[in-house]
């Protein structure tokens, strides 16, 4: 049965849309001025809200109009995911819309790339791509050729509640970088035999499986774990995968998020109802992503732990690509726009706001201040909050026994990261994996062998080879 939302659970998703009243407007044109030339930006609302840092750093590249002579503007598609890529597809097919530069899910890319509606990129859209972490560099490819540039990263992360396993008595209560799914399920343990339980607890953890995105991502990160170099698609999207692996996956699946551990209510949740599960204290662990880190920790403060997923970790993000239907000229200088965006400055930037940075650079002085020239709401010190001034509230990054949130946790987390299936036809992918192992959380679910070979014959229909 859903549950309305607490207040302590709308507060916390407050934190998340804290810029969307903050920041500073663009500035004006002065009037009676002609109009520069504009590069428009398409992409999916910003986690950090209304002027977070993906406008602030636009502003930063309209501040230097004088230089390029173009001024951008963002767009933000509204919808899910789901219906972004479908408006994006709709209007770059149809001609219908004017965008030069589209933020793409990573997942994306190669099927805008195949059905001719990006163009390749040559090196002046990307500014040292030594640096990008190789893992995230990858999904910018297709076909042997860059069609996008790493804007921001994202992969999936353990967050708990260090004082449910001190109260339970468990013999951890910071966990380190190796914690497997076999301690998880330890710990869980403890808490449920723990009386009295903490207040409104009900299941160990809670994580994203309702019938979109979220349950395609938990079902890579089993599949991936429990079967060695796992891949449904191989690098010229073909079907890979045998119902052997897929029984490995499927069994994998089932039980890490089978009673008594997972709360039964995830089967429905997305990112917003598992983080106020969590936030509710009815779980003791949540599989999130990085961005929801700061608001976890201006709650619970010292009481918050995080770490890496056990097992495989998914790759999420997005990638910046410059349109088929712009013009030689503009396509030129949306590659720049590209490159100022995707630049070292930017990234740090971006992970001071709380996404995960796409190179390594920005990881390179843990606990201390990144420089970020281009955003100077976020570049105050490691308390910087949207509006500029300082927060009296840190979401830290050096942990207990010396361990380094973006070093140690989150560095690693993306360069071991699994991707989802590389193919033109990731859609039809992805729901083919949503609707037949959905039969996992239904009434009477079959049994393992039944789903695996259900979900093979269906992969086999979608997918060539």
């Amino acid at each position: 049965m859903a549950r309305r939302l607490t207040a302590a659970a709308l507060s916390l998703l407050s934190l998340l849309a804290l810029a969307s009243c903050t920041g500073k407007e663009a500035p004006q044109q002065p009037q009676g001025a002609a109009d520069p030339p504009r590069i428009v930006v398409a992409s999916g609302q910003d986690v950090t809200g209304k002027n977070g840092i993906r406008q602030q750093l636009i502003d930063a590249w309209n501040a230097r109009e004088g230089e390029h002579g173009y001024r951008a503007r963002l767009v933000e598609l509204p919808g899910s995911a789901d219906q972004q890529r479908s408006q994006l597809l709709g209007a770059l097919q149809s001609g219908g819309a004017e965008y030069d530069v589209v933020n793409l899910d990573v997942t994306w890319v190669p099927e805008f790339a195949a059905a001719g509606l990006i163009r390749p990129l040559t090196g002046a859209a990307v500014k040292s791509p030594d640096d990008i972490i190789e893992a995230v560099d990858r999904t910018s490819f297709w076909d042997g050729e860059r069609y996008a540039v790493p804007f921001n990263s994202d992969v999936g992360l353990l967050y708990y509640r260090k004082d449910h396993l001190k109260d339970a008595g468990a013999s951890k209560t910071e966990l380190g970088r190796g914690v497997t799914w076999a301690d998880l399920r330890r710990l869980i343990d403890a808490v449920n035999d723990d009386s009295p339980k903490p207040a409104d607890y009900e299941e160990g953890w809670t994580t994203q499986l309702a019938a979109y995105e979220g349950r395609t991502v938990n079902a890579i990160e089993a599949f991936a774990s429990a079967v060695p170099d796992f891949a449904l698609t191989d690098e010229d999207g073909r079907y890979s995968a045998d119902e052997a692996q897929l029984m490995a996956g499927v069994t994998e699946l089932r039980e890490r998020t089978a009673s008594p551990y997972m709360l039964e209510e995830s089967s429905g949740f997305r990112e917003a109802e598992s983080l106020s599960a969590f936030a509710e204290g009815r779980t003791t662990f949540l599989r999130h992503w990085p961005y929801v880190y700061p608001a976890l920790y201006e709650r619970f403060k010292e009481r918050l732990g995080v770490t890496r997923l056990p097992g495989k970790a998914v790759l999420g993000g997005q990638n910046l690509a410059v349109t088929s239907n712009t013009s030689e000229q503009r396509a030129a200088k949306a590659a720049e726009l590209i490159a100022f965006l995707t630049d070292p400055d930017s990234e740090r930037c971006l992970l001071r706001a709380g996404f995960a940075a796409t190179r390594t650079s920005a990881y390179e002085h843990p606990g201390g201040t990144p420089e970020c020239r281009h955003a100077s709401a976020y570049s105050a010190g490691p308390s910087a909050s949207p509006t500029g001034e300082s927060a009296e509230v840190k979401a830290p990054d050096q942990l207990a026994g010396g361990v380094s949130y973006s070093r140690d946790i989150l560095l690693p987390s993306l360069s071991q990261a699994v991707q989802r299936p590389r193919t033109p036809l990731y859609g039809a992918v992805t729901q083919t994996l949503i609707t037949e192992l959905g039969a996992l959380y239904g009434h009477r679910p079959p049994g393992d062998a039944q789903v695996a070979k259900s979900l093979d014959e269906a992969l086999n229909k979608v997918l060539p080879g």
